[in-house]
Formats: structure tokens, sequence, C-alpha cells
């Protein structure tokens, strides 16, 4: 399915309240994605979004209504020579092979126009689809933490997975 990315506008706050605010999103996310996810904390997310010069969180557009987002946040200090990955798909559109694609293209923005040499993305243990679209899209497991997370009550494995620059 054909998708672009591309920078977030203040006109994507209808669809992104309406495809973020889902469940099955938010359990696979850090408790930073609220939810249920409102027309307040969709202005804020625009609003920051909106800043970064170069954009680094960007909406994955499928005929022209922002569907996703998928983004990069690079590290400071001693980490700075990474980035870390996250991504969200609205339900409608899981398991027709858009997330894959956008996590490469997302790859290629990052280590073009940031100085990293590492992207990595944090996935629960429990988020098998996740682990997937990771591996296909050329990135490797490198660390489990078996129950160091707590989610909705539940302690969850981290999983650690990455990619380097070439």
């Amino acid at each position: 399915m054909q998708f672009t990315l591309r920078p977030w506008n203040i006109n994507d706050l209808d669809s992104l309240v309406r495809y973020a605010n889902n469940y099955k999103i938010a359990k696979n996310m850090s408790d930073g994605f609220p939810h249920p996810y409102t027309i307040e904390s969709g202005k804020t997310f625009i609003e920051n979004a909106s800043k970064q010069n170069p954009v680094h969180y960007f909406a994955i557009d499928i005929n022209r209504e922002a569907v996703g987002a998928i983004g990069f946040m690079p590290q400071t200090d001693i980490h700075r020579k990474n980035a870390e990955l996250g991504y969200w798909l609205a339900e409608s559109f899981w398991g027709k092979g858009i997330i894959p694609n956008a996590i490469k293209e997302i790859v290629e923005i990052a280590f073009k126009n940031f100085d990293i040499n590492r992207i990595f993305a944090r996935p629960f243990g429990s988020n098998l689809a996740s682990q997937k679209v990771l591996e296909k899209a050329g990135f490797k497991l490198e660390a489990r933490f078996e129950k160091s997370l707590i989610k909705n009550g539940e302690y969850e494995d981290e999983l650690v997975y990455a990619i380097r620059k070439e």
C-alpha cells in the first residue's frame, strides 16, 4: 500500500485523535502515549513535532490523511551517536506492509541527516507484531531484559532491536 512520510501540521489533528485513540495501539506504547487520546493530547503532539528542525517525527500519510506516526529521537551525552525509533499505525491499516517500509524510509532519513550510527527500538516482549516488522526492516535483536517494564499493571520484557549505519 502506498504511503508518504511528511511533517505533521495542525490540519492532521482530527485524524490523529481518531486513529490514535485506540487501546490496541496504546497498550504497546510507553505511558507517554495517552489513552484515551484527546484533542489536547493531539494538539500538544503536533505542536512539539512542528517545532523540530530538522524534522524527526513524521506523519504516515495515506490518501492525504495522517494514519500513523513514525519518528526517531536523537540521544544525548555518551549516547549521542544513537537514536530511538518509535511508531504506530491505525488499526485499519495493520498487516499491509506499511510499517516495515516506513521503518526502512525513516532509517535512511535519520542516517542521512543526523550524526548517528545506530538506531534502536524497544518493543515489549509481548508485542510480536512489532518484533516482526523490525526484523523485516533489517533490525537485529541485541538484548532482552526480563520483566523490566510495567505496563497496565503487568510486567513486560523489554527487547532492544537495533540497526547500524553501514
